[in-house]
């Protein structure tokens, strides 16, 4: 039998509090946690310092390092420990001098790094899919890196990668045969994926690829960048030589222990837990569109094209972070849009660059669910969601069973 879920307003269930925007932050596993602790008690050395206890350090750092390498498919030698997603994407895009092609879908940190180097920004389709056709036409001899997110972390787009690795490797060869010199690199910021998608860099075909710990269950301000054979990068941070001398500063030995088994919890869960996530965003999906017909939908309807685990609705006239207060107050946590776009309080540019009109990508709310996520959760949320929509819809006179005015 399918999951169902009510939105029947008529009697309240039981208050609980939900957490739904795992796209923002995810908890420590607690398993992660009790890798982790030793390292910040016990084994706190600087790695780099020379006596035995330091050197204990360094083998715990080496280790995970050689871990995250395993996972994905990668030598240790070429994975860069940095401070986070937003890091590894600046360290990555600062390997050129020329043009760097992106989508206009990308997370901030790209799309500002894409600007300072002269960015070629293609747009996306409705769904958020990068035409690969139009990704072809617009890669100019000039360009030097492209750069597209493997998964959107906020309509839940999956992006035709190794599509898009094979139109980059018909570049490189056309400039081969023309005597050019000028280099192009693929880079991919996978970070909301890899819950959800293989993270194998041989498997995508890039050259460069951005994790993050705090999308899988880890700690925040941790994260890497894989960086394939031949690829030099140029140092952000300069000093002591650290990370073969790319990135500067005492090693967060704790944070890689805890980044090498979160990563590996996700991958043991993946293919369980992609499917049971799926599951609960249909159910709950089916609930609001039987209530709300008039509700929007961003992102791929193809299961197929997007991730599991990710909703993001719209509420044409509603206002989103009125719901989401009113949500708040129901036990219910959700986004609107990405977490950096919400903080600033103005409209996302991943809802504009599809096409949302500003009504409409004024009253979207972004749903993510993740491994604590139960049936039970998504149950309360459907009729909470219910529940704010209607109160919200009184206020401001809209008849939340048509969306029109009343």
């Amino acid at each position: 039998m399918p999951l169902t879920f009510s939105t029947d307003l008529a009697e309240a269930p039981a208050a609980r509090e939900v957490y739904l925007d795992y796209g923002a932050a995810t908890p420590m596993d607690p398993d992660v946690v009790e890798a982790m602790l030793p390292y910040l008690s016990e084994t706190f050395e600087n790695p780099s310092a020379p006596y035995a206890r330091a050197r204990a350090a360094r083998a715990a750092l080496e280790d995970a390092r050689g871990r995250l390498a395993h996972l994905i498919g990668a030598k240790p030698q070429n994975v860069v420990l940095t401070a986070g997603a937003t890091e590894a994407n600046n360290l990555a895009l600062a390997a050129v001098d020329g043009p760097v092609l992106t989508d206009a879908i990308e997370h901030d940190s790209v799309l500002a790094c894409a600007e300072a180097h002269g960015g070629i920004v293609i747009g996306v389709g409705s769904d958020g899919r990068v035409d690969v056709d139009e990704l072809r036409r617009r890669l100019t001899p000039e360009v030097e890196l492209v750069s597209i997110e493997l998964a959107n972390g906020e309509i839940g787009t999956i992006q035709p990668l190794r599509q898009i690795a094979g139109v980059v490797s018909d570049e490189r060869a056309r400039r081969l045969r023309a005597g050019e010199r000028t280099p192009l690199l693929l880079h991919t910021d996978a970070s909301q994926a890899a819950t959800s998608t293989t993270i194998n860099v041989s498997s995508l075909k890039c050259d460069l690829m951005t994790l993050s710990a705090a999308k899988v269950y880890g700690p925040k301000q941790v994260g890497l960048l894989w960086v394939a054979d031949g690829v030099a990068l140029r140092p952000l941070v300069r000093g002591g030589g650290q990370e073969s001398g790319v990135r500067s500063g005492t090693e967060n030995v704790a944070g890689a222990v805890a980044f090498a088994r979160a990563l590996e919890l996700v991958g043991e869960r993946r293919s369980e837990e992609s499917r049971r996530l799926g599951e609960l965003r249909s159910a709950l999906l089916a609930a609001l569109e039987e209530t709300f017909p008039w509700m929007k939908v961003s992102g791929p309807r193809n299961a197929s094209k997007r991730l599991p685990g990710l909703l993001s609705v719209s509420f044409p006239g509603l206002e989103a972070r009125r719901l989401v207060v009113l949500l708040e107050r129901l036990g219910v946590s959700v986004g609107t849009g990405s977490a950096c776009a919400a903080s600033r309080m103005h409209v996302s540019h991943v809802l504009r660059a599809i096409g949302l009109d500003d009504e409409a990508a004024a009253g979207s709310l972004r749903i993510t669910m993740g491994h604590p996520t139960s049936e039970e959760d998504l149950a309360y949320a459907a009729w909470a969601i219910a529940e704010a929509v209607r109160r919200e819809g009184e206020r401001v006179g809209l008849d939340v069973r048509t969306g029109e005015r009343a």
